[in-house]
């Protein structure tokens, strides 16, 4: 506990040190570690969070108390803070881009066929590796029943890239990472399978898309409670 004070104080005097030298109108946080010495340090300037998750995490309960607002993405997020008077419920923010696609120019983006239906597998930019395997041990019984878009992240990517070099087959279809094109990824499939992120709440909703959602299980347990959401 003392170490972790000290690094409290050590961060709230960096804070103080850029509020200074930024001077901004507002605050805006999302969450995560930094945030905290943050709004300690800026307390008395306007701040916004926003809750990416259902369940917000330890340092947004933490630095709450000191929110003008509070941008929940459903009334579900209500329960979990004290202060109802601040909370907005704004719901998940999208680019406008990412809905530009209809499902015919994603399939042809990706050189689909309109016949077979499509599944896609998300493992978010550094992937998720149980998944991506589990997809690698069952690439022929999918192949027979679907056409595949496999983002795999990063991190696996060398191995999945060697298996599609080995295969070579015209329903499979993988990408360490996509960013323009997620668009048409989402727009092109019938059913995706993924972890239970935030950008879920927000993506698979705006595309009216089933999912299949294996929740990352030593996150806490923020994953489950946007599955469960998403499932209700």
């Amino acid at each position: 506990v003392p170490g972790n004070l000290q690094k409290l104080v050590r961060g709230v005097t960096a804070s103080r040190r850029i509020l200074k030298e930024f001077r901004p109108d507002v605050l805006f946080f999302t969450g995560g570690f930094v945030a905290v010495p943050m709004a300690l340090a800026g307390r008395k300037i306007p701040s916004v969070l926003f809750v990416p998750d259902i369940e917000p995490g330890l340092a947004l309960k933490m630095i709450a108390r000191f929110a003008h607002r509070i941008a929940i993405i459903a009334d579900e997020s209500k329960k979990y803070f004290s202060l109802q008077k601040r909370l907005v419920c704004t719901g998940y923010p999208t680019r406008a881009s990412l809905a530009g696609w209809s499902q015919n120019e994603a399939r042809q983006k990706f050189n689909l066929t309109k016949q077979q239906p499509v599944i896609l597998v998300i493992g978010g930019s550094k992937g998720a590796r149980s998944l991506n395997k589990a997809v690698l041990a069952h690439l022929p019984e999918l192949m027979e029943m679907a056409q595949l878009i496999h983002i795999s992240g990063d991190l696996d990517w060398p191995e999945v890239q060697a298996k599609a070099t080995e295969i070579h087959h015209p329903h499979y279809h993988a990408y360490p990472y996509l960013h323009e094109e997620m668009g048409a990824a989402f727009a092109a499939s019938d059913v995706v399978l993924s972890r239970a992120g935030a950008s879920t709440l927000g993506e698979y909703p705006l595309f009216g898309l089933p999912a299949v959602l294996v929740p990352y299980p030593y996150a806490w347990r923020y994953q489950k409670v946007n599955a469960d959401y998403l499932v209700q």
